[in-house]
């Protein structure tokens, strides 16, 4: 990857041999795309989740919402970087998880090459799978570099894209609390 950086930047015409700021540049971008944008390939959605714990006691039904994840990703068709803020949520079925878990979930997606409604979709599924949850939710709010960099260059756009599984997908009683959750975290 590093080589393949150096002939990028010196089929762009760029003095690697003279511009010291370059020193070392295809170094650090292959270190940094390996390790921060895609090392999710390495894992999977069960090793993402880790260990999962029985679902309390009449626990279904009743749902569970983390809001406010952090995180970045790149878009596969112009390797530009979008970031933003996942929400998650699910129903306990037979097993719930630790909260932080469903960040490294999240994680596990966005560290690809990935479109933003592949992400959300990926993670809904993933969590239903996993967890045997009868109701998931990926909300997510992303800052696209694609649109605010180029083309029509909207600066101040912002992407919503959801996905549910199971009783979340059809409108009703149990999505209208979610989003009564989200709309109450301000």
């Amino acid at each position: 990857m590093a080589r393949a950086m150096k002939d990028f930047l010196l089929a762009a015409g760029l003095p690697l041999a003279t511009d010291p700021n370059l020193q070392g540049t295809p170094e650090r971008v292959a270190e940094a795309w390996m390790t921060e944008f895609l090392d999710g390939y390495a894992l999977t959605p069960e090793e993402a989740i880790g260990t999962v714990y029985p679902a309390p006691p009449d626990s279904a039904g009743e749902m569970v919402v983390v809001t406010d994840l952090r995180f970045h990703s790149m878009c596969p068709h112009h390797l530009l970087p979008y970031e933003g803020r996942a929400h998650v949520a699910y129903v306990p079925g037979k097993h719930v998880v630790g909260f932080g878990r469903l960040s490294t979930l999240v994680d596990c997606f966005a560290h690809r090459l990935i479109l933003q409604e592949d992400l959300a979709r990926h993670v809904a599924s993933a969590l239903a799978r996993v967890l045997g949850s009868p109701a998931t939710a990926c909300i997510l709010e992303a800052k696209q570099a694609c649109m605010r960099l180029r083309g029509e260059q909207q600066r101040d756009a912002i992407t919503h894209v959801e996905a549910y599984e199971g009783r979340l997908r059809k409108e009703g009683p149990l999505r209208r609390e979610l989003w009564a959750r989200l709309g109450a975290r301000t």
